[in-house]
């Protein structure tokens, strides 16, 4: 049996195992914390009974195939009684098929399930492991991800990549299985050895599991790249850290949506009741996944970075906090060559893991510190934020701010562009905004502006 197989590589849900002998169910197969691998019970109901009181949930399944097709009959979900569960076990067994009894196992406990291919780790919450086969999925390199769910769960999930091989699994908060540990397998099996790599994007399903921003930096900490020591107030999984001290005392709160939202939600200077923060912005609990709380930077300077459609970076920002900067309210200025040649290396150091970037910074004089991180090239380039075919265009001033402009957004049609009126970088909120919305749109610099 495939279980009993996979019982000697790690661990497994609880289950026992039944085939039909005359019509009635006949133990084969078993696996129950506390008692003796393949330990033979004195009747089915006893067998059945034993699973129920050691599942965590205190609810199993019990699933049917024949030998030839392991995967092809009914599956029976979430039985709370013993006596139940036999009748339906005798059921199966009647029309001669094969039975497991296994413990449920919550999908929706604020773990993941995935799977590892190879040194190819792919997962999301909420699901199977065959999650793999729906779009959204969380990927990348074995090393990038076990670092990644090491530092969400507090634990290294018990799995290990070998060439040529496919493992089925699922990670949980509290202990499960046989063995009572946090990592369960469900399928092992050889598979073609494969040179493929991953390069880690989202939003995916994870990264909206924990939000946004706090998926961004904890990659770009897993890189090695500065990231101040972040304190992640999750609704799906416990508070979590990481990052490094900056040598300041003070600290921003941070909304972090499960998406990226640019100056939507509050951010706040200081300290502020999380939980009040995640009633009053998102009541429904489907906008915001987390808040972050991060320790300050005494910011010299602060700007953003972005990867430009030609290839190139480009680097703005301003003296002191950036604020105002990435909401469109303060032009850039011109940074110091000490301030560039970091904010570069910053640069190199997350494309050299993660291929082209966009990111923003904050320099407190020694270091420059990322403080938001995603991926991909960006469309803009010079004066073009989007670029597009345009018939008509709409002028938009930037400091009327960014509802306003949210507002603009909806109103556009087919064939309309949006020129924006001030001095707004490339890297700004308001560029993020449009190129979030995909609204074809250019820069009209203050100076050159006229009606």
């Amino acid at each position: 049996m495939i279980l009993d197989q996979l019982a000697t590589r790690g661990n497994v849900a609880q289950f026992v195992g039944f085939r039909p002998d005359g019509g009635e169910p006949k133990q084969s197969y078993s696996r129950i914390r506390g008692h003796e691998p393949n330990e033979r019970f004195l009747s089915t109901l006893e067998a059945l009974e034993t699973l129920l009181a050691s599942s965590a949930d205190r609810m199993i399944n019990i699933r049917s195939y024949l030998p030839s097709d392991p995967r092809s009959r009914e599956f029976v979900y979430g039985l709370t009684d013993a006596s139940e569960a036999l009748a339906t076990l005798l059921r199966l067994t009647g029309e001669g098929l094969h039975t497991i009894a296994n413990e449920t196992v919550d999908i929706s406990d604020g773990g993941v399930s995935g799977v590892l291919q190879g040194r190819i780790l792919e997962f999301a919450p909420d699901d199977t492991p065959r999650c793999v086969e729906k779009p959204g999925v969380a990927s990348m390199s074995f090393e990038l991800g076990m670092s990644l769910l090491e530092a969400v769960y507090g634990f290294r999930p018990d799995i290990e990549a070998v060439a040529g091989e496919r493992t089925e699994f699922s990670i949980h908060p509290r202990p499960r299985g046989w063995k009572g540990s946090h990592t369960l397998l469900w399928e092992h099996e050889n598979a073609p050895d494969q040179e493929v790599s991953a390069e880690p994007r989202w939003p995916n399903r994870f990264s909206r599991h924990i939000g946004d921003k706090a998926f961004g930096l904890l990659v770009a900490s897993l890189t090695g790249a500065p990231v101040p020591e972040t304190l992640v107030i999750s609704r799906k999984v416990a508070p979590f850290r990481f990052g490094k001290p900056t040598g300041d005392c003070e600290i921003w709160t941070r909304t972090c949506p499960t998406e990226q939202q640019p100056g939507l939600f509050t951010t706040v200077k200081g300290w502020t009741d999380p939980y009040a923060l995640l009633a009053l912005e998102d009541p429904d609990g489907d906008r915001i996944a987390s808040v972050i709380v991060q320790s300050a930077i005494r910011a010299a300077h602060s700007g953003a970075a972005i990867t430009s459609a030609g290839g190139d970076i480009v680097i703005e920002g301003v003296n002191g906090e950036g604020d105002r900067f990435m909401l469109g309210e303060r032009a850039g200025g011109s940074l110091p060559e000490a301030v560039l040649r970091d904010v570069k290396a910053l640069n190199r150091r997350l494309r050299s893991a993660l291929g082209p970037v966009r990111f923003e910074w904050v320099h407190d004089g020694a270091r420059a510190w990322c403080v938001q991180l995603h991926v991909g090239t960006s469309v803009s380039d010079g004066d073009v934020l989007v670029p597009g075919d345009v018939l008509d265009w709409t002028e938009f001033d930037a400091s009327n701010g960014l509802s306003a402009l949210r507002e603009l957004i909806a109103r556009m049609g087919d064939g309309q562009g949006i020129l924006v009126k001030g001095d707004v970088g490339l890297t700004s909120h308001v560029a993020d905004l449009l190129r979030k919305a995909g609204i074809a749109s250019r820069i009209s610099r203050k100076a050159a502006f006229t009606r």
